[in-house]
């Protein structure tokens, strides 16, 4: 992660994790799913805790801490590698993918440039980690992850938008297990 994204255990932080070459591979519901189910699924069994998140087309915005015993870092690198092999096994099994060979030739790309090359790069490399020190940059956040669908006009209301914590914030039930802040 180097020194620019370092994170500390015990400090909840805002974290970006995005796709290489901000490609758009979130505008289709089966690979939002494998995002929400790899979500839930850190939560529930990696000490994953997730106090805001909101899924875009092509990055992933959350407010997250790990509990005590579990490493925040640990669990990302876990959770991207995971939702990249699950991601690009699904493009490569999907027949009704029509951007197959486009997405896997960008993805393999990626691979291909790095300093140890593998055969697909998914996630950028970080995660833009920025430490949680004060109510109001928590707050900041949250509201800026809540409002991300409004500017891009997807939704005229934060809690309209499905891949959100706003929902919760709003008292309806999201997708994902959250703690409120």
């Amino acid at each position: 992660m180097g020194i620019k994204n370092k994170i500390t255990d015990g400090y909840m932080y805002f974290l970006t994790l995005t796709v290489v070459n901000w490609i758009d591979i979130f505008t289709r519901p089966v690979y939002k799913h494998i995002i929400v189910d790899a979500l839930q699924y850190n939560i529930q069994h990696k000490g994953l805790v997730v106090s805001g998140w909101c899924l875009m087309s092509n990055h992933l915005h959350l407010l997250a801490e790990a509990d005590e015993g579990f490493y925040l870092s640990d669990i990302l690198r876990d959770f991207k590698k995971f939702t990249s092999k699950a991601i690009i096994k699904e493009i490569i099994d999907n027949p009704q993918e029509s951007r197959k060979k486009w997405l896997l030739n960008e993805f393999k790309f990626a691979g291909k440039i790095l300093k140890r090359p593998q055969e697909y790069k998914f996630w950028q490399d970080g995660n833009e980690a920025k430490e949680i020190h004060t109510t109001s940059f928590l707050e900041q956040k949250l509201d800026y992850i809540h409002n991300n669908p409004v500017r891009a006009e997807i939704v005229s209301e934060p809690e309209e938008y499905l891949y959100s914590s706003a929902k919760d914030y709003a008292g309806e039930k999201g997708l994902v297990d959250i703690v409120f802040v």
